[in-house]
């Protein structure tokens, strides 16, 4: 790697916590974000108060609409919602053809049933390619908070100095070269997460909620095996310690979404719920993997109309009694 600083693709709360984590350590961070008026509203304010209000954004954070300018960074992370990473890449990502990308998303393409390492080797083939996935929430890493993550490459000699660009004080990375088993366990924890959600939101306890992760994890893993990903990668970080975490905290956009779901609340369609896409996607993979996924069949069901709330409990309470 040459010289030079940190790039990240999308000034949503991720994205911004990320830079702010990065800068804390003296790094040269480069913001992008395709929106002028935000980018002019941060540099004014020094504080992203639309994704991330109360955190101040370090001096060494440069903020930006010009995607060029982020042509002479080391690498660049993209923290794009995980549908509109494809579209990004075949458009103004272009100009970083060739640069370390790594994905900060965590899902399954709605029209290519493909995740983003694939995304990024169809769309920007020069580049190389990472995952940076786990159990994490942007206000906790931009507070500073320990927190630990999964980054994922096949390139040994890339993803050490990947791991120490972009590893900070409180942000531990963990490396691994099964990006498949990475990326399949952050897109599918975010499935389990809206079934956990739910769960509580229908009143059926957190016991239920205990089955259900478990049932989910298992399906998580069987789905990451088909594609070739290892069982212990699903087991770590990327896999069960983000489960963990997104099926437990309100501060989950995925859980908070099943909860409404669950309870008949309203939900906010402005917030971005990468596993209600996902849910989609896995259960077409399912189809044509010959796969048994009920849990993610049955959110995809629930979002997309096909099966109400009773039914899909009852569904799933029926399903005959068997080995574990």
């Amino acid at each position: 790697m040459t010289s030079g600083c940190i790039g990240i693709v999308g000034a949503g709360a991720f994205g911004t916590a990320l830079a702010v984590s990065l800068a804390r350590e003296g790094k040269s961070v480069t913001l992008w974000s395709r929106d002028a008026a935000q980018c002019a509203a941060m540099r004014a304010t020094g504080v992203n108060s639309a994704r991330l209000p109360g955190v101040p954004l370090p001096k060494n954070v440069s903020i930006t609409a010009g995607i060029d300018d982020l042509c002479a960074c080391e690498a660049v992370l993209l923290s794009v919602p995980m549908q509109a990473l494809r579209g990004f890449l075949s458009g103004e990502g272009q100009h970083l053809n060739g640069l370390p990308l790594v994905a900060c998303c965590k899902g399954v393409d709605l029209t290519t049933l493909s995740g983003p390492s694939q995304i990024i080797a169809t769309c920007a083939p020069a580049s190389p390619r990472a995952i940076l996935t786990g159990p994490s929430f942007a206000t906790d890493i931009a507070n500073g908070l320990p927190t630990a993550l999964t980054l994922a490459c096949t390139d040994e000699v890339l993803s050490i100095s990947l791991q120490h660009l972009l590893s900070t004080t409180n942000l531990r990375l963990y490396r691994t070269d099964d990006l498949i088993g990475a990326e399949l366990g952050g897109a599918l924890k975010n499935v389990i997460a809206i079934a956990a959600g739910v769960t509580i939101g229908a009143g059926l306890g957190d016991s239920a909620r205990a089955a259900l992760m478990t049932r989910g994890y298992a399906e998580m893993t069987r789905l990451a095996i088909s594609f070739g990903a290892r069982a212990e990668t699903l087991s770590g970080l990327s896999g069960l310690g983000d489960l963990v975490l997104t099926c437990t905290s309100a501060q989950s956009r995925n859980f908070r979404y099943g909860h409404a779901l669950g309870s008949g609340e309203g939900f906010d369609p402005s917030i971005t719920v990468e596993g209600a896409a996902t849910a989609k996607a896995v259960s077409r993979l399912a189809e044509t993997r010959g796969l048994d996924l009920p849990v993610t069949q049955m959110v995809a069901a629930l979002i997309e109309g096909r099966l109400d709330l009773r039914s899909a409990v009852q569904a799933l309470l029926s399903r005959p009694l068997k080995k574990e």
